[in-house]
């Protein structure tokens, strides 16, 4: 980056960090609590990842996603992952045109800023691996020629914990694509009350203009958030700091897979985002254990003997967090 687009960035900055925290005002409109998933998401598009969301049914993952597409003004398209679901179906085809006697490209829904995988965790492995190389290339090959996906591109995957029937675990080498997962409760009774209230005041969940959300932002504010997001500095005893965590699984008795290096610097670019997010133009020990479980935990297999036991991979982190210095 320049010198003149660095400064331009940083004079961008203020104005795109307050647009994006009208973001959360407005999906608060239509999304009761939760807000950790907004931050979370918020955190994916400026660090340019992607977002696993984790629910039961009914606690808001397909309307959240939505809800910050409107406030965002971004294109969302929304796929729901059957186990007949072709890669094709997701990626887009050639198709022959008899006008011009060629093959055409025909984009699939993937070519859109926010995606909503819906349940992803229910077509086969074949399609699954399809979103390998958009979530990381950002970029679709198809008979041997790239097509590039529009930015912002964010894939938001939904997946539900307790059902297993008629699923697909996701590999780890597709977990380990997703920057973040993050879990979203069912809600304490005082916010499923307001729930109830104000769908009994007309409130309906297939309309956002219901909720009366508006657009605060758009993709100037999320290039220019994550252009600032990239000048956050991370001092070296931070960045010891974030090793030091990632080692520390590696040796955990209770891990088969501990965090990669890629793992590590997911959790450095989490840590920036979150620290701007937060006005701060530095990243604090508190960023990374802020970020961390929502980083690590997908990234992390547990040995069959200690899931025999009991043992939770937040556990793990907890244990790793407790051993591991934390730099003054």
């Amino acid at each position: 980056m320049s010198e003149t687009t660095a400064a331009q960035a940083d004079a961008l900055a203020p104005e795109a960090r307050e647009a994006l925290a009208r973001v959360r005002a407005e999906v608060a409109k239509a999304v009761v609590g939760q807000d950790a998933a907004v931050a979370g998401l918020l955190v994916g598009l400026l660090a340019r990842g992607h977002v696993l969301l984790e629910g039961v049914p009914g606690v808001a993952k397909t309307l959240l996603v939505r809800s910050l597409a409107a406030a965002l003004s971004v294109e969302t398209k929304r796929v729901q992952f059957t186990p007949d679901l072709m890669p094709g179906d997701l990626t887009g085809s050639l198709v022959y045109d008899a006008g011009s006697s060629d093959f055409t490209f025909r984009a699939g829904p993937v070519f859109t800023n926010l995606l909503l995988a819906d349940e992803i965790n229910r077509t086969p492995p074949k399609t699954q691996s399809a979103l390998l190389e958009a979530m990381e290339e950002r970029q679709v090959s198809i008979d041997g020629r790239a097509h590039a996906l529009p930015s912002p591109f964010l894939v938001a995957a939904t997946q539900n914990p307790v059902e297993y029937e008629g699923t697909y675990p996701l590999p780890e080498a597709q977990l380990d694509r997703f920057l973040l997962k993050v879990v979203l409760p069912v809600p304490p009774r005082e916010q499923e009350v307001e729930v109830l209230a104000r769908h009994a005041e007309g409130f309906d969940p297939r309309d956002l203009g219901t909720a009366g959300i508006s657009a605060v932002a758009g993709v100037a504010d999320l290039e220019a958030g994550a252009a600032a997001v990239r000048r956050v500095a991370v001092a070296p005893e931070v960045v010891g700091y974030i090793v030091d965590l990632a080692r520390a699984t590696r040796t955990s008795p209770s891990l088969a897979l501990g965090v990669s290096p890629r793992g590590a610097t997911a959790l450095m670019a989490t840590a920036r985002a979150w620290a701007w997010l937060n006005g701060r133009s530095f990243v604090t020990p508190d960023d990374v254990k802020a970020l961390a479980k929502a980083t690590l935990a997908h990234r992390l297999t547990l040995k069959p003997e200690a899931e025999l036991e009991g043992t939770g991979v937040d556990a793990v982190l907890d244990s790793a967090l407790a051993s591991v210095p934390v730099p003054r």
